[in-house]
């Protein structure tokens, strides 16, 4: 067979090549670390750091608060010269007088220690309260002004009756210490032990009094029975020296009293008075703010008003008002709380349906 001749236009069929598919090799994404991880780090971390803030703000609360746990006091600039020593130191009362100790004692604590403190002023707001506590709050007062050689002027807010005008007798003989403003309501001396008889509702529940006592005298006073006679010549013994006290009280705060005892059993009857009334029969010295009281405690420290600055005291702010603002926390009711209420207690305590009792 001849082969084709050169330049002949033919061309020899080219034999096919299978070319192999190239093969694709995925890669793997990158290794990620386990979200787990890291959810466990931090949470330990954040642990840590409230651990930590938690026990700085115990010890920044610390500051605030005496060693059994009540909230200190600060001072408080008010009037005059705010860089003089010399100081008049105004202490309050404001509210039902319910506990012998609380703020009221701190700042009485808090002048004792103080010997720049040259007079008081008895700022009292109060419609009075326990018979204990207006008689410790009454003691340390008079032991105060005697250890520290401090005049003491009571200035009455809207009420001071009953406890709170008890309270008020601490100025001692002093002539022109005790103030009342225009609009204020004071006396209602005298002593009351509430009680009241549930009986009859008691008895429409069915339910019945069934304690277990040592003597039928140890559960006198129970707002489940009636009271007996006996126990209700018990009782007004007990209001009757528990009243003689208070009238003794006032004779060392007002000696026109002292002189003059009949006056003083005229107007201890129960009867709230006005201001100008208190002022007519002895009661209080002046109608005036106070500011006027705090003139008469700066005369009576023999100082010039230059040299002297007036002074409150706040409670410091508990870690509660730190952290939310102050705001008040409604306490829960206790089974101590429902003891108190419904245990006989006497009082000097001005309150609406009980104005003449003694």
């Amino acid at each position: 067979m001849e082969k084709n001749p050169p330049n002949s236009g033919y061309q020899e069929p080219v034999e096919a090549q299978v070319v192999p598919e190239q093969q694709v090799v995925q890669q793997r994404p990158p290794a990620r670390k386990s979200r787990w991880f890291l959810k466990f780090v931090f949470f330990f971390a954040f642990m840590g750091l409230g651990c930590l803030l938690l026990a700085n703000l115990a010890i920044f609360g610390s500051k605030f608060s005496t060693a059994d746990g009540s909230r200190k006091v600060r001072e408080e600039f008010v009037s005059m010269n705010r860089y003089a020593d010399n100081k008049v130191a105004i202490i309050t009362i404001d509210g039902a007088i319910l506990s012998s100790e609380g703020f009221v004692k701190r700042q009485i604590d808090r002048v004792s220690k103080d010997s720049d403190v040259k007079a008081v002023v008895l700022r009292i707001n109060s419609p009075g309260g326990t018979m204990s506590g207006s008689d410790y709050l009454y003691h340390h007062l008079k032991k105060m002004s005697k250890k520290s050689d401090v005049p003491i002027v009571a200035s009455f807010g809207s009420l001071a009756a009953s406890g709170g005008y008890y309270v008020s007798m601490a100025v001692g003989d002093e002539p022109n210490t005790i103030y009342a403003e225009p609009t204020t309501w004071t006396g209602s001396i005298g002593v009351v032990i509430p009680h009241y008889d549930l009986s009859g509702l008691l008895d429409h529940w069915g339910v019945k009094e069934d304690s277990i006592a040592s003597e039928p005298l140890k559960t006198m006073g129970s707002i489940a029975k009636p009271m007996t006679e006996a126990e209700k010549a018990i009782f007004q013994a007990l209001v009757d020296e528990s009243f003689q006290r208070f009238k003794d009280v006032i004779k060392e705060g007002r000696p026109k009293f002292a002189a003059d005892p009949e006056e003083l059993d005229r107007l201890a009857t129960g009867q709230i008075y006005t201001a100008e009334q208190a002022k007519k029969h002895g009661l209080v010295d002046r109608i005036g703010f106070i500011e006027d009281a705090v003139e008469r405690a700066v005369a009576l420290t023999g100082l010039h008003s230059r040299d002297i600055k007036v002074v409150r005291y706040k409670p410091e702010p508990s870690l509660a008002d730190i952290m939310f603002g102050g705001q008040a926390r409604a306490k829960k009711p206790n089974l101590a709380a429902l003891l108190e209420m419904t245990t006989p207690r006497a009082y000097y305590l001005y309150s609406w349906p009980l104005e003449n009792a003694q």
